[in-house]
């Protein structure tokens, strides 16, 4: 299992989100084809390259619901903000939102920053302490998530937030509602998760 230690838990992010500085990437083709064992377990494969919802698997993983620390709610406007090049999808002006994903008594185990059109945002999060899928879920919207990319790198930040030493697995994806992009997701997973999935890679 990866190393820990302590996390801090007054840990505030910027009103920049927090992207990994990638030591590799791998786009639409490796997500459809999978990775080599050795790289990425199969079992952290499912999670990060299946198309169901994180927070149901999350709280299915954990055992507790999984619930939302809201610490970034920002307009914008049309800047690419950093973002994956496929935020050009999702209609300006924008929206950014980012949360930590945790269990109920209070382990966190993702980082997510999702992109909105702002005039539709209050639209789909109607709660915004909700997690998206639980949000989506409760409107009965039906949505393809469409996972663009994988990533595998560093980011001090959140070393200091999931109180684990990286690196970190992330991808990135977009939901479909009506046959155009609804928002830009980019998540990143905690290696706590080794608790539940096992190594992050196999000898």
């Amino acid at each position: 299992m990866t190393p820990a230690f302590k996390p801090n838990n007054s840990v505030v992010l910027s009103t920049a989100w927090h992207a990994l500085h990638p030591l590799w990437q791998g786009g639409e083709e490796v997500v459809q084809r999978g990775l080599p064992s050795q790289q990425l377990a199969p079992t952290w494969q499912m999670l990060m390259l299946g198309d169901g919802s994180p927070t149901r698997h999350l709280q299915l993983l954990t055992g507790e619901p999984t619930e939302v620390d809201v610490i970034d709610m920002s307009p914008i406007g049309h800047d690419p903000d950093n973002a994956p090049a496929v935020i050009e999808a999702v209609p300006g002006p924008r929206l950014r939102r980012q949360v930590w994903l945790r269990t109920a008594s209070g382990q966190r185990l993702a980082y997510a920053t999702s992109w909105w059109e702002a005039s539709h945002v209050d639209e789909y999060l109607q709660n915004r302490s909700l997690p998206i899928w639980a949000s989506l879920a409760q409107l009965r919207t039906e949505l393809y998530r469409d996972i663009q990319g994988i990533h595998y790198g560093h980011s001090r930040a959140l070393e200091l937030a999931f109180g684990q030493t990286g690196p970190f697995w992330g991808r990135h994806y977009l939901f479909w509602h009506h046959g155009r992009p609804l928002t830009l997701i980019y998540e990143v997973f905690s290696p706590y998760l080794s608790k539940y999935l096992g190594p992050m890679h196999l000898e």
